[in-house]
């Protein structure tokens, strides 16, 4: 690659086909191709994420676009069949050319040239001439003394009429080139010895598959699992606390394999510390390794960036996971009257929920205790429900729940649980809450996140604590909306503090439009008759949308928002009085809660979900993932990288030179000197040092003699 000439080897014997292939593979322009598709492929495989689930990549792609480049291995190029065969072929090109161009740099190393004629050295750009007063033998003793000490080899060659002495220095250079493409082999070879080759060709000719299914790790088939003796691997291995394990996952495109170990690793304990705003700064994990052949349990700390070693098997902290945390959850129904219900699991477990229709099937997720968001603040934010516009109103359904305006601040915002809901069809919703309220827009809120697949962010329901920061106050107002006779005894109560009772005709146009705001806003009653039934805000901006002219529409809302307002607050208030509560104050406080109980009341309707899953305590059993690797060839890739370094900066910094000093005695007391310098670079060291030789090889030369 580094040479004067593009062309490959040149095979005088076989056939002209064979010659051309062999030709081609060797040269510099098939290297330097095969170079540039590598590099391409890593910028795909870099980009793309590799080894994930396909749902994922048709979510990001696209059916068809999906499909396209699972055909050609994009979502695991490092491990595609042509990706490795381009670095096959790479080693094969790369040493072919070091096989072209070694005979000829060890021959340049080996010879010095002292066969140039006296007069080609004026054809150098470096080129001296003059006459020393002293005699040729003088001479000769003299320039061979000054080339050894400023590190010249040296040959002499005598001729009839004079001595040429011909030197070199740098040789190095040459040196470089064969390091660097050696390197480039032994990467490469190291690459392909540690990458997913050798296990492919265990799938390939020993007949191992990957394995699709669910199960124990114990019940799964000989023909899932690579050879104890497997040369190379690289997977991940999640052991709880206080648990052990011996086999490691290998992730496939299709599937995983499972890779045996020697031993067993025991996790006693796993160390986590954090900054000051809860984002994590320390993963470690305190092991003890069980040798299965003689029986020794070796303690070890694995850390990130400082793995643990045992029988040539390197023991990395990737991550940490959790490992069956016990959970305790409380049951809130949203679509029903029912009771709320405790229920317990474990993480990674699954339990069935039914309520006589309907049968869902409650897999547990995920426990989080430390959650560092992102929560900007404004202050003084509150507003008062009757001056609502329902189109601003509207455009809070169900966002984000770390998605405020203002400043960003770094938060920790207490534990969070993550659990799945899948209906009788196999369809599945996720759900993310957390477990303590959150200050968002000087309010504090409980957020109950939901999405419907795994590519698309959480939409959080923002339900209001009450004064014990608890749901308590909420979830009776919304069981109240949807009783018939609670909604008519608010309506009453609102009405009669509303209108003095002397005017019944104004106190029955009331609460005709109390009801049927109520009604509307509860999702009990169409906007139209025999129409669909929607609820919550929605239902009030389409009954204003089909009923009030366009002109009366910002009025006729806000005097709609203040009544609905009126009487929500005074089934609220009718709700604390059953539960033997002290009535809510008219402060701010109490406004800013209504507010919110609106708004969360109104999206309570879309949560997609029949029931709301808080969560009430937790046992907390953490794991540790690690990520073992077998990888003979990283001795390979260390040599190859201490060459290329070698190589680079010798072909970078070391300039070959060549120096050539004709002697030819003029007469019996002085002697010619001609004398010319070679380089392989034209630069200003060069200049200088050929100054500097001229200065020690003309001492005592008369200028008016000397050319340049």
């Amino acid at each position: 690659m580094s040479s004067s000439s593009t062309t490959g080897l040149e095979v005088r014997s076989g056939s002209r086909p064979l010659r051309d292939a062999v030709e081609l593979v060797s040269s510099m322009r098939f290297s330097i191709s095969l170079l540039t598709v590598i590099c391409i492929a890593s910028v795909i495989g870099t980009i793309i994420k590799q080894h994930e689930p396909f749902v994922n990549y048709v979510n990001q792609f696209g059916p068809y676009w999906a499909e396209v480049f699972g055909a050609v291995r994009l979502y695991s190029v490092y491990s595609a069949w042509w990706f490795l065969l381009i670095l096959a072929f790479l080693v094969l090109s790369t040493s072919l050319c070091i096989v072209r161009n070694t005979p000829k740099v060890l021959h340049d190393l080996k010879t010095y040239k002292e066969y140039v004629r006296e007069r080609s050295l004026q054809a150098f750009h470096h080129k001296a001439s003059g006459v020393l007063a002293e005699s040729r033998d003088e001479a000769l003793s003299r320039i061979t003394r000054l080339l050894q000490r400023n590190g010249w080899r040296a040959k002499a060659q005598v001729r009839e009429h004079g001595v040429m002495v011909a030197a070199k220095k740098g040789g190095a250079n040459r040196i470089g080139y064969l390091a660097a493409h050696s390197a480039i082999v032994l990467i490469c070879l190291g690459g392909l010895f540690d990458g997913d080759l050798v296990v492919r060709a265990q799938m390939w000719l020993a007949g191992k598959q990957p394995y699709a299914g669910a199960g124990l790790i114990s019940e799964v088939a000989d023909q899932h699992r690579l050879s104890l003796s497997n040369p190379t691997f690289r997977g991940n291995l999640l052991v709880p606390e206080g648990a052990r394990s011996d086999t490691v996952i290998l992730n496939q495109s299709d599937g995983v394999l499972l890779q045996p170990l020697p031993f067993d690793i025991e996790l006693k304990k796993f160390i986590v510390d954090y900054y000051e705003t809860g984002m994590p700064k320390l993963f470690a994990s305190q092991i003890v390794i069980h040798d299965h052949e003689t029986g020794e349990a070796i303690p070890a700390t694995v850390k990130v960036n400082e793995p643990a070693f045992h029988r040539g098997v390197a023991i990395y902290q990737s991550s940490f996971d959790d490992g069956g945390s016990k959970l305790k959850l409380r049951a809130h129904p949203m679509n029903s009257h029912g009771d709320s219900f405790e229920v317990s699991g474990v993480v990674g477990d699954s339990t069935t929920l039914t309520n006589r229709e309907q049968k869902l099937t409650l897999e547990f997720t995920g426990l989080r205790v430390i959650n560092v968001e992102n929560l900007g603040t404004v202050p003084d934010s509150a507003t008062d429900v009757r001056k609502v516009d329902l189109v601003q109103s509207l455009q809070q359904h169900l966002g984000s729940g770390a998605k405020a305006p203002g400043d960003k601040s770094m938060r920790n915002v207490g534990p969070s649980v993550s659990y799945k809901l899948r209906d009788a069809s196999g369809q599945a919703r996720e759900f993310h809450n957390y477990m303590l309220p959150v200050e968002l827009d000087g309010q504090r809120v409980f957020l109950a996140g939901v999405r419907d697949n795994p590519a698309d962010g959480f939409r959080y329901l923002r339900i209001p604590a009450d004064d014990t920061d608890s749901l308590d106050t909420w979830l009776r107002l919304h069981a109240a909306l949807q009783d018939p006779a609670l909604r008519e005894r608010a309506i009453a109560r609102y009405v009669s503090k509303a209108i003095d009772g002397s005017k019944p005709e104004l106190a029955q146009q009331l609460t005709v439009s109390a009801r049927r705001g109520l009604n509307l806003f509860a999702g009990v009653e169409p906007v139209e008759p025999g129409g669909p039934v929607t609820g919550g805000l929605q239902a009030l901006a389409d009954f204003m949308q089909v009923n009030v002219p366009e002109a009366e529409r910002a009025r006729t809302s806000e005097v709609l928002i203040r009544i609905l307002n009126g009487v929500l607050f005074e089934l609220a208030q009718m709700t604390r009085e059953a539960a033997g509560l002290p009535p809510l104050p008219g402060d701010e406080k109490t406004q800013a809660f209504m507010t919110q109980a609106v708004l969360s009341l109104s999206d309570a309707g879309f949560y997609p979900a029949p029931m709301l899953l808080q969560l009430q305590d937790f046992e907390q059993v953490q794991a540790s993932v690690f990520q073992l690797a077998r990888a003979p060839g990283k001795k390979l890739v260390y040599l190859g990288c201490l060459l290329l370094v070698i190589g680079v900066f010798a072909m970078l910094y070391v300039r070959e030179r060549r120096l050539w000093i004709w002697l030819q005695s003029a007469d019996g007391s002085t002697t010619q000197l001609t004398t010319a310098l070679s380089s392989t670079r034209k630069t200003l060291d060069a200049d200088h040092e050929f100054e500097s030789l001229k200065a020690a090889l003309l001492p005592a030369a008369d200028p008016s003699k000397e050319a340049r």
